[in-house]
């Protein structure tokens, strides 16, 4: 791959995690307080006031509407877009760095193996996934800190740089790397997602060549390829998310400030036992409502960004 091709990776992996993050960063918030552990996120002024401690333990976190009420109706719609500072601070590096690394493996992988074999898609998004998640995960901390810092309408909000400065201060350089193990446990999400994209387009592609033949034009991309490109992203991310999916919980716990959850099997663990199993699916609908539409989005400006590019 020459030095050109790897840019084009850059910039369009970029572009496409920069225009996903901005359209879903409400879904994200909702989907981020449903995950964690604080109750008072979830229960009114009202209720708090009127039920005792042991209610309130029993109680079950509502849906997603509600949850979105609730932050509408005590915080604002500002809370909304909480985090959204970070987030397009941190999208575009890590995708572009997912992207260029993705790309870089596979091309080195099929002089190896089988070219463009289940194999070489599994390992190149999963050395791609590594590399990401280990430079950019102190961004996603403090998103995830900024999107649980719940403040009633009128209250100072917490900004970046003093989350930043809170959580050095109380865990020193280790804190901002805490959550790092479960987001390598969610690597197999991104290894499902990307073998059953890649297969999806290739069948697509296939499909499509007899047609070109008899036409006897030269093949372009026209509307119908990237709407199948769309509904190929979202086919593979919404199975990949349904089986990995309890590793975005236990990330959520292991990064909220003061938290008692120590390790990726400690909070595997520990989730179940206190509130049932169904926990380390809280949130899982929210999710699958922002990530189909973020990930489709997020495909579709990848691929027509090189597309332009190398046109």
């Amino acid at each position: 791959m020459s030095q050109r091709d790897t840019l084009v990776h850059l910039f369009a992996g970029g572009c496409g995690g920069t225009v996903g993050a901005i359209l879903t960063c409400p879904l994200e918030v909702v989907k981020t307080r449903l995950q964690s552990s604080s109750i008072t996120l979830y229960v009114s002024e009202v209720q708090l006031s009127t039920v005792n401690g042991a209610s309130v333990a029993r109680m079950s976190p509502p849906g997603p509407l509600h949850c979105l009420k609730l932050i509408l109706e005590k915080e604002g719609p500002r809370s909304l877009f909480r985090g959204l500072g970070p987030n397009l601070v941190g999208v575009a590096p890590s995708r572009a760095i997912y992207f260029a690394a993705y790309s870089t493996a596979k091309e080195k992988l099929n002089g190896i193996l089988e070219p463009d074999s289940t194999q070489v898609h599994m390992v190149s998004a999963g050395m791609a996934g590594f590399t990401a998640i280990t430079a950019t995960n102190p961004i996603w901390l403090i998103k995830t800190r900024l999107q649980l810092d719940s403040r009633n309408r009128g209250e100072r909000r917490m900004s970046a740089f003093e989350c930043v400065r809170r959580v050095y201060k109380s865990d020193g350089l280790r804190g901002f790397y805490r959550g790092m193990s479960a987001s390598y446990a969610g690597i197999s999400e991104t290894v499902i997602h990307f073998v059953i994209y890649e297969n999806i387009k290739r069948r697509l592609s296939e499909a499509k060549a007899p047609q070109n033949m008899d036409e006897e034009e030269e093949a372009t991309k026209d509307a119908s390829d990237f709407v199948g490109m769309m509904l190929a992203a979202a086919t593979s991310k919404t199975c990949a998310t349904s089986i990995a999916y309890p590793h975005e919980v236990i990330r959520t716990r292991l990064r909220e400030e003061g938290t008692k959850y120590r390790s990726f099997f400690q909070t595997l663990t520990t989730v179940p036992k206190e509130e049932g199993y169904r926990a380390l699916y809280r949130g899982l609908t929210t999710h699958l409502v922002r990530q189909i539409p973020n990930t489709a989005i997020m495909m579709c400006t990848y691929e027509l960004v090189v597309y332009f590019l190398n046109g």
